[in-house]
């Protein structure tokens, strides 16, 4: 019994939005990702407040989140909706 199913394993990364560096120790990634960074993050990037007129640009921190999951693929030499073959 040969195996038909092959499924490849892939990472999404994502960052979590620019705030403060204070504010992000709390900072959940979204649901079915993993946080890969403590603390506060990494401070690579700036965050903007608006007043009447100007606008501010901050020094801000961010995380980055890790999610896995595995894409269907058949093995070599199957194809199709149930990888049937050969």
């Amino acid at each position: 019994q040969m195996k038909k199913q092959c499924n490849q394993k892939l990472l999404i990364q994502m960052k979590t939005e620019c705030v403060p560096c204070s504010l992000n120790l709390k900072t959940q990634c979204l649901a079915g990702y993993t946080k890969i960074t403590n603390g506060t993050g990494i401070p690579d990037c700036r965050y903007y407040l608006e007043t009447k007129t100007h606008i501010l640009s901050f020094p801000g921190c961010r995380h980055r989140c890790l999610k896995e999951f595995e894409q269907p693929e058949c093995c070599q030499g199957h194809w199709g909706p149930d990888c049937m073959g050969e």
